[in-house]
C-alpha cells in the first residue's frame, strides 16, 4: 500500500508532546490540532481530519496496531453512546474554558503564573523545567501550561483506552471527532 506524507502526521504529534516537555511555550503550537479539524469541518462538511489527518489515531494505530499495544476489544456500548460523547465533550469544554479563566487571571494580573501541567483534570504535576521566563506576558506561559495539560491529559486517556479496547478507540469520543461530526451533520442538515 502506497504511503502518502499525511501517513506520517504522527511524527508531528510525537513531536508536539516532547517539544512541551522541554519548552511549555510550544503548546501553542497545539492550536493547529485545535482548529485545521474544525475548519476542514466547516468547509468540506466532512471528518477528513479525523480520518486522514489525525497524527494523534495515527501515533495510537501504529502503537497499538503494528507494536501490539492492544488488547483489540470492542470499546463498551456505553462509551459510543452520544450521552457519554456528547457529556465527555461538555466536560471537556468546562475544563477548557476554566484553563482559559486562569489564562485571563494571569493576563489580568490578579493570579501568578503557575507552572504546573494537570494530568487528568487532576493530578498536578510540576513542570518548572519548562518554562525559564520569556519576552512573552506571563499569561502566555499559563494559556501553554493549561493547554499542554489538555493535550498531554486525552493523549493519556487515549493511551489507556488503545491498550484496554481496540487501537483508535479514543477516536470514539474524543472531543473533536464529536464537535466536527456535530459541524459535519449541520452543514450537510441532518441536525
Amino acid at each position: 500500500m502506497k504511503k502518502h506524507w499525511y501517513d506520517y502526521l504522527w511524527i508531528v504529534e510525537l513531536t508536539y508532546l516532547i517539544l512541551g516537555f522541554f519548552n511549555i511555550l510550544f503548546a501553542w503550537i497545539g492550536l493547529f490540532f485545535f482548529f485545521i479539524p474544525l475548519i476542514i469541518a466547516v468547509v468540506r462538511g466532512t471528518k477528513g481530519y479525523c480520518n486522514r489527518y489525525c497524527g494523534r489515531g495515527q501515533m495510537f494505530s501504529l502503537l497499538g496496531g503494528r507494536f501490539g499495544l492492544s488488547r483489540k476489544k470492542d470499546i463498551p456500548k456505553w462509551m459510543k453512546s452520544k450521552a457519554f460523547r456528547y457529556g465527555f465533550l461538555i466536560w471537556f469544554f468546562l475544563m477548557f474554558f476554566q484553563m482559559l479563566w486562569n489564562t485571563y487571571l494571569v493576563f489580568a494580573g490578579t493570579r501568578d503564573l503557575r507552572q504546573v501541567v494537570t494530568l487528568l483534570w487532576t493530578f498536578k504535576l510540576p513542570w518548572n523545567w519548562a518554562y525559564h521566563g520569556t519576552l512573552f506576558h506571563p499569561g502566555a506561559a499559563q494559556f501553554a501550561f493549561g493547554f499542554y495539560s489538555v493535550m498531554l491529559t486525552s493523549t493519556v486517556l487515549g493511551l489507556v483506552t488503545m491498550i484496554l479496547f481496540k487501537p483508535r478507540s479514543w477516536c470514539v469520543y474524543c472531543p473533536m471527532g464529536t464537535m466536527t461530526q456535530l459541524i459535519c451533520k449541520a452543514k450537510n442538515g441532518k441536525v
